[in-house]
């Protein structure tokens, strides 16, 4: 029916979208912001209904997951700040196999106290951290090559100091920080949570996060308006050694002795994790919170399929391929409900 039999006027543009236009751009966005909430939600629904006797769901299970996913969110959040003032590291695995072997190697060989050697070997960390922000700062050196050439350099040292061979016989009060629980829950969880709230709150709270974000938005635009922008990188850097740093601690702890590439395959994992969090809540940013739900998607998926009895390879397919449909699905998403 014609608008001249009937009186109604087409108000509409010819470029305004139709309500089908409008409802699939909607549903768009949904999957842009929520597509990883809810993929982990299938996937907990899912492992909840065919792992036997209700194992995956038990309380049990659900805090070995959480335990399960500490290590590599703490080294995920230190990576995430740098991702968020625009550069790489790729040096964080790599700084936390030394940091194991160094925490290991003074309280063994040299004996040296406790608190000394973990306060020495996050000292280590950050000044890590600082040769990578100076080389990319000052020197100009890419970050990928910068932080890849001293992530190679840090493989000698740890194989340098141990001569290839693990640091064993730690004492049990260093076992004790990671192997120990707090009101009935284990002590990494409660180190990321302190690491998370650190660091979410240093992000969005802080002059200095405000800097990290404003310089990793738009250097010049940070720089003109007076931000120290090399400062700034120099210090996100900082962040993700001492994150690596307390990573290989801990990994060492809980291990009880300090092995040279034990915390290699970090790298990889914080990586998934944090552009799984690209996905997750907001459009393409890294934060805090989208790396925390990457590293419980990943580790969700990885415990349920040892439960089902999936061999190991299947692991690290799932881990590639849920990384890569996230960020493709989000990205997809994102373009098509802006046209």
């Amino acid at each position: 029916m014609s608008t001249e039999t009937t009186g109604a006027v087409d108000i509409r543009g010819p470029g305004a979208p139709g309500p089908g236009r409008h409802a699939r751009r909607v549903a768009l966005m949904i999957v842009s912001k929520y597509g990883t909430l809810i993929a982990m939600g299938i996937m907990i629904v899912i492992f909840g209904v065919t792992v036997p006797g209700g194992a995956f769901l038990s309380t049990n299970n659900l805090f070995n997951i959480l335990n399960q996913s500490a290590l590599t969110a703490i080294i995920a959040f230190g990576l995430t700040i740098v991702l968020v003032v625009g550069e790489f590291d790729l040096s964080i695995g790599y700084a936390a196999s030394l940091a194991g072997v160094l925490v290991s190697g003074l309280l063994v060989n040299q004996g040296v106290a406790l608190p000394v050697a973990v306060l020495v070997t996050l000292a280590v960390g950050a000044v890590i951290g600082v040769v990578n922000g100076l080389l990319v700062t000052k020197a100009r050196v890419n970050a990928v090559v910068a932080t890849l050439g001293i992530g190679t350099t840090l493989i000698g040292l740890s194989y340098g100091y141990t001569a290839g061979s693990p640091i064993t016989a730690v004492p049990t009060a260093f076992t004790n920080i990671t192997l120990g629980a707090f009101v009935g829950i284990q002590n990494p969880i409660w180190y990321m949570v302190i690491v998370l709230v650190l660091l979410w709150v240093v992000l969005n709270r802080t002059p200095l996060g405000q800097r990290i974000q404003a310089v990793g938005a738009n250097k010049e635009a940070a720089r003109l308006a007076g931000i120290r922008t090399d400062r700034v990188k120099v210090a996100a850097f900082v962040i993700a050694g001492l994150c690596a740093a307390l990573t290989g601690i801990l990994l060492a702890s809980l291990l009880g002795s300090g092995t040279v590439s034990a915390g290699d395959g970090y790298l990889l994992d914080s990586f998934a994790a944090v552009f799984l969090g690209v996905a997750t809540l907001r459009d393409g940013e890294f934060h805090i919170l989208g790396t925390l739900v990457g590293v419980l998607v990943v580790n969700v998926g990885f415990n349920g399929l040892s439960l089902l009895g999936t061999p190991t390879f299947w692991q690290f397919v799932f881990k590639g391929g849920i990384l890569v449909l996230a960020v493709a699905l989000s990205t997809v998403a994102r373009r098509y409900a802006k046209t």
